[in-house]
Formats: structure tokens, C-alpha cells, sequence
């Protein structure tokens, strides 16, 4: 496939493409990776060297890795980061490096001493921090640290330079020590809540950046001037390293790191979604830090637009843009920019699917880039794509999520692709939710594929094209994708409710594809029963409420919308909700709707109470509206007369899940046309572990 060609970039944008000088080092423009899990750390290995040697081809000036655990005294199991323990780690860190650097960039590596945040639940051994206190982990590890004596900061500083030289001969051009998001023994022994030492290194701010000083000491004796030196810092931390005392402390070092990178303070806020912060949502915290240090200034914003990043710079706000989700959602962002393609960029839509792969300690996906940790495994490439193979024709039925991508992808490589939507508007389910409070940024799954397919003469779109088996056949494609999509339960089935519930006909009952209809109760209250536990009882919530409607939320979970853990905005959506007045009924199931209201049954007891209500809405699971895939196949015998090679049902068509699985199926399709089956082992390439040498027979 031809790659794209370049238009020329915009004069407004030359700004983001001056190099800028880190230390030593100096970095071919101001596209800044910032450290991001993924999901295969020590595991997948070759998966994450070339996640990372896309983003180099992509265009990114700095690149970095995710936090790397330098020492076994501090591991954060049952995360799976990188390890930088023994000259063992370095074969892999190496060779990222080399990738990282393959197209001008540098590569960076962010070593990471969890301290509070390190509970050693693999190498058993005691974890350290400024004080004794129990680790502060996602899992609450009833674990406790050590309280730091002077033997053990000797250790530390000596576990820090060994860990630079390590990373020297490994390649890298910079190293960051992390401090930031509650997880680094840096802003351990800066914060407040977390030292409240008695000695040299607590107390006053300047005795609680003693650690600070002497670990960026220890760095820069071991390294010289061969590599950049810096810190990733929070920029505020509520009731511990609050705003004004960062900027205190950068004052007080101000050419101590040769870069600042700032975020900021816990991941969750950090890494806040779309649903409640917008681009750009951290500058109120780190304007006017660029005026305190001569260093270059670090900053992430979840920035997708060129425009609003040549404003941070201009402005004097930072020097680098930093990003971890729109380099994921597109690896090609800076060279789309370079070249003039910004309206190709697949901006990120702020739903952090991508942290739920390192929170579940899975291979992260991106719902805007089905391709991420995907480019070794499969070797699926963002940006190209094989040509077509033997056959020619597609047809896709449904413009949803799985339909927009399964289309887009096959128009890509070269197919003549007809695309048949039933309704009058393309998105599917995408632009039904993007009207839901908080989530418009989704629409960008929509817009991106439907710009792209409109610069295919290839692809051709049928709207109002609701088409039946017979149809089907008639047509003569070769290859067929039914993207149909689902629809909401009204049985009140999901996880708690395995079979269908009672349910009394004088209740009105709804689900989201009523609300997402427009078709809301009318009035009085409601209650939302929400075992579905991801973003939709939330959002419906918001809505109703926003209508007028007085809303109790009833879920058999401990909190509300609990998979959000997942993706760092449960206590957000949770807090939305007591905000709202929504009242909150946790550890209850709907076992049964009654003409006057609804019984709930405790989840651990089963004892039952009744709670009057107008109105019920049902937010449980999904079927597949695949009807159409259910009758093509009852009539398969009829395939091969009618040209017939390939028919599948992709996406929510086939199993419903979240948006990001229905982009991944889409694409997965195309890319598998005319392509020799699988077989019965996995589809993908995999790593295995190394067997310790001199061990056979045992």
C-alpha cells in the first residue's frame, strides 16, 4: 500500500519541530513521550521494542519507556513493568533502546523506586520507605514499609548509580527518576503524608529534598556528561506536596535536573478521561513553573492538537509537549503534523482502555489504535497495510465501531468495499454514546473512519440500506462482515441475575438504547439498576438527572461502576453521583420488578427488601443483534453458488464488549482477507521464558 504523501507543514506548527537541548543531549524537536505502561513489560518483551521503534518511525523526538524497577527491594507485582535488577535485564532494555534511536530520536528510561507504593509480593523482601507505614497500593497489601535508616539510604544512592550505569551501557541518551503519582520513593520522602521524619531528611522542605538531591547526585556522578539527567515531579498532591510548595522546590533547584517533567498528582488525575477533564485540563497547575527554572519543562495534557500545542509553547508554558495516550492512539502523530496530515491524526478520545491492560495486567488495547501491542505480536504496522490478496470484493453491514474499521482497513489494502447501514447516520453505538454526558471526545472513533473512508474511491457508503439474507446472496461479494452490532437486555440478566427476572408488565421499564432513543421516564423516580459496572449506569444516571428525575442508583457491586477502577475514574464517577444527589443503594440486586417498585436481595446475605419506584431502568448485559449473521448461516449450503468465500459476524454482532474490542475486530477482519486460517494455536507471536542454565533433570 502507498504510503501518504507529504503535503508540507503548516508555518504555524515549525515551532513544535525546533530541537531543544536536554543536558548533554538534544532532542530533533519538542514531541515528547512521556513514560507509559502497556501491559508487557518483562513479559512481552519484543512486543514493547517495537510498540516503542514505531513511535521513533513516527516522528517522536524523545521516547521513553515505562517506569523500570531498578532494584528487588522494590517491585510492584502484580503490575508487569520492565526490570533493571542485574546485567541479566539489560539484553532486552538494549535493545528498546536501539529501537527507540533508529529514526533520530532519544531514548529515555524512567527508573522507578517504589518505596510506599512497592509491596514485594514476588521477591519477598521488606519494602522500604521514609517512614514505617502500610504500602499504599491499588490492592491495600497488608504489608507494611520499613522505616529508611542512614545504611539503607547508602544502599539507595548505591542502587541508583548502579542502575545509570546499567542504563548508559544499555544506550540510552536520558534517564528520569520517578517522583510523580504517589509511586516514586522520591515524592515519598518530599511529601508530607508520606515523611514525617525526625532527622535530616524530614521536616522542612529543604531536609525533605535531601533524598531528591543526593539520588539526581548519585545519577549525574555515575553518567558525567554522556546522558540527560532529570525528574518527574507531581504537581500537586492534596494535603501532602501541594502546588505551591513544587514551585518552591523548583526554585530551590532550579539547574539541579537538566529537564523537568511535570504532571499531575496521582495517576487517576494525571491520566484523567475525557468524560471529565479536557486537552489541556493540567496547565492552571504548571503555568509560570517554566519562569523558576532554566531546565526545559516537561508537560502531558492528552494534546491531539497541533494548534493547542504550539500554544503551550508560545505561552511560555512548556518547553516539550509531553504524551502517553495520543502517542498510543497515534504513534505517527508528530509526522503527521510534519507533513501537513493532521486531519489523519487519530486523536485520542480520553477513555483510558489503554490503562485497563496494565490495571488488569493484560496486553493494553486503544480504541482509537487497534494496532497497539499488536506491531510485534501480529505485526500489524498503524500506518500500513498488505495490498489486497486473491479476492476483490468486501461487503460490511453496519457502520458501527467493528463496521467504520472493518471498512476503512479493507479499503486501505486495496478491496472494492460496499458499506450498508440500516439507519440514516454511521457510528453505531459511537454516536449514540457520544451524546451521553462526558462523552462527545468518543464521536473521534466515528469521525476518523468515516473521514478516511471519504477519501477512497474504493469504498462506497449505502445509508438507509437495511438488508436481509437473501440480499445478501443476491449481491455477489466475495467477503462479507456483519457489524450489526447489539441491543440491551430487558430480562434484567447479567451477572447477578443469570436467568431472566420477574417482572411486572405495570412497571415501565427501560434500557439505554431507550434512553440513548430520547424515550426517558416521563417523571418521579427511578431506579438504575446497573450490573453492567463500566461507564454506561453512570453516564444514565447523569442524564436522567440532568432531566429532572430523581434517581436511585442500585448496583450488586460494591461501588458504583466498579470496572472504572480500571481505567483511574471510579472514585470520579462515584463522586459525580453523591454530587448530583443520585442516591447510591451498593451490594443490592434487582431480583425482581414489581407494579409499585422493585426487590432487592443483598449480594453476600440474599435477605430481600422492597423499594418503591416510577420507573425502572435496566443497565445489565447485551445480545447480539445478529440475526442476520444467524440466517446466513442457516443457509451456508447456498454460500458458494453465490461467490461467496468468507462471511463473519465481527464485533458487538458477534460478542459484545467494549468499544475498543469492536475496532479490533473490525480490523482484524481486513487484515485477515485472503489470509491462510490460524490454525489451532494462538494467533499471535509470544515469548517464552528462559530456563536457568545447568538445571536439566531436576
Amino acid at each position: 500500500m502507498p504510503t501518504a504523501a507529504r503535503r508540507g507543514r503548516d508555518p504555524r506548527h515549525d515551532i513544535l519541530f525546533e530541537p531543544v537541548r536536554i543536558g548533554p543531549v538534544t532532542a530533533k524537536n519538542r514531541f515528547y513521550q512521556v513514560p507509559h505502561c502497556n501491559g508487557g513489560g518483562y513479559r512481552d518483551p519484543s512486543a514493547v521494542v517495537e510498540m516503542r521503534r514505531l513511535k521513533a518511525e513516527g516522528g517522536w523526538g524523545v521516547i521513553f519507556t515505562e517506569q523500570v524497577e531498578m532494584h528487588p527491594t522494590s517491585e510492584i507485582t502484580p503490575f508487569i513493568e520492565l526490570r533493571l535488577w542485574e546485567d541479566r535485564d539489560l539484553p532486552a532494555l538494549a535493545r528498546m533502546a536501539a529501537a527507540m534511536k533508529g529514526d533520530g530520536a532519544l531514548a529515555g528510561i524512567e527508573l522507578a523506586y517504589g518505596g510506599v507504593n512497592g509491596s514485594n509480593l514476588y521477591t519477598r523482601e521488606v519494602p522500604r520507605g521514609p517512614m514505617s507505614a502500610p504500602i499504599l497500593t491499588f490492592f491495600k497489601d497488608p504489608v507494611s514499609t520499613r522505616a529508611m535508616d542512614r545504611t539503607d539510604i547508602r544502599d539507595l544512592r548505591r542502587w541508583h548509580r548502579d542502575a545509570c550505569l546499567r542504563a548508559r551501557r544499555a544506550g540510552y541518551d536520558v534517564i528520569e527518576l520517578y517522583g510523580a503519582h504517589g509511586f516514586g520513593v522520591i515524592q515519598h520522602f518530599l511529601s508530607p503524608l508520606t515523611n514525617q521524619r525526625g532527622d535530616e531528611y524530614g521536616g522542612s522542605l529543604a531536609n525533605r529534598a535531601r533524598l531528591f538531591r543526593e539520588l539526581l547526585g548519585e545519577c549525574r556522578d555515575a553518567v558525567g556528561d554522556t546522558m540527560a539527567v532529570g525528574v518527574r515531579l507531581s504537581l500537586h498532591e492534596a494535603g501532602g506536596l501541594e502546588n505551591a510548595e513544587v514551585r518552591e522546590l523548583v526554585a530551590m533547584h532550579a539547574e539541579l535536573p537538566d529537564f523537568w517533567d511535570l504532571g499531575h498528582g496521582s495517576w487517576e488525575a494525571c491520566s484523567g478521561t475525557s468524560r471529565f477533564d479536557d486537552e489541556g485540563f493540567q496547565e492552571s497547575l504548571v503555568r509560570g513553573i517554566r519562569d523558576l527554572t532554566p531546565r526545559p519543562v516537561v508537560g502531558v495534557g492528552r494534546f491531539t492538537s497541533p494548534d493547542a500545542m504550539v500554544a503551550q509553547i508560545r505561552r511560555g508554558i512548556l518547553d516539550f509537549i509531553g504524551a502517553a495516550r495520543p502517542s498510543i492512539a497515534d504513534p505517527f502523530l508528530p509526522r503527521k503534523i510534519d507533513e501537513g496530515r493532521t486531519d489523519e491524526i487519530r486523536e485520542c478520545i480520553g477513555c483510558n482502555i489503554c490503562v485497563s491492560g496494565d490495571m488488569t495486567m493484560s496486553i493494553s488495547r486503544c480504541t482509537q489504535n487497534p494496532t497497539f501491542m499488536e506491531e510485534w505480536r501480529k505485526g500489524w504496522h498503524p500506518e500500513r497495510i498488505a495490498p489486497r490478496g486473491a479476492s476483490r470484493t468486501v461487503l460490511v453491514i453496519g457502520a458501527g465501531p467493528a463496521g467504520l474499521e472493518a471498512a476503512r482497513a479493507a479499503g486501505l489494502r486495496g478491496y472494492e468495499v460496499a458499506l450498508a447501514e440500516a439507519g440514516d447516520e454511521p457510528g453505531g453505538r459511537v454516536t449514540r454514546e457520544a451524546r451521553l454526558p462526558g462523552l462527545a471526545a468518543w464521536g473521534r472513533v466515528r469521525d476518523y473512519r468515516v473521514h478516511a473512508i471519504g477519501q477512497m474511491a474504493n469504498v462506497a457508503v449505502y445509508r438507509g440500506s437495511e438488508l436481509g439474507a437473501g440480499d445478501v446472496l443476491d449481491f455477489g461479494f466475495e467477503n462479507v462482515a456483519v457489524a450489526t452490532g447489539s441491543t440491551w437486555r430487558r430480562d434484567g440478566v447479567a451477572r447477578f441475575n443469570l436467568l431472566p427476572i420477574p417482572i411486572d408488565t405495570a412497571m415501565a421499564v427501560f434500557t439505554p438504547d431507550d434512553l440513548m432513543a430520547g424515550r426517558l421516564p416521563p417523571s418521579g423516580h427511578v431506579v438504575l439498576y446497573d450490573d453492567d459496572h463500566y461507564y454506561m449506569g453512570g453516564v444514565l444516571a447523569e442524564l436522567m438527572v440532568a432531566s429532572g428525575l430523581r434517581v436511585t442508583l442500585v448496583t450488586p457491586a460494591n461501588l458504583v461502576s466498579e470496572w472504572t477502577l480500571n481505567t483511574l475514574e471510579q472514585r470520579r464517577v462515584q463522586a459525580r453521583m453523591i454530587a448530583l444527589g443520585v442516591a447510591i443503594v451498593t451490594a443490592q440486586a434487582v431480583t425482581a420488578i414489581g407494579a409499585g417498585g422493585v426487590t432487592l436481595a443483598c449480594a453476600f446475605t440474599g435477605r430481600a427488601r422492597d423499594l418503591a419506584c416510577d420507573a425502572v431502568v435496566l443497565v445489565t448485559a447485551r445480545l447480539p443483534a445478529d440475526g442476520l449473521w444467524q440466517e446466513l448461516r442457516r443457509r451456508e449450503g447456498d454460500w458458494a453458488a453465490a461467490g461467496l468465500r468468507r462471511v463473519v459476524a465481527i464485533g458487538d454482532a458477534d460478542a459484545p464488549a467494549p468499544i475498543a474490542w469492536a475496532t479490533y475486530a473490525g480490523h482484524r477482519f481486513a487484515r485477515e482477507l485472503d489470509a491462510e486460517p490460524a490454525g489451532d494455536g494462538p494467533a499471535f507471536r509470544r515469548e517464552l521464558a528462559e530456563l536457568w542454565p545447568g538445571e536439566e533433570g531436576r
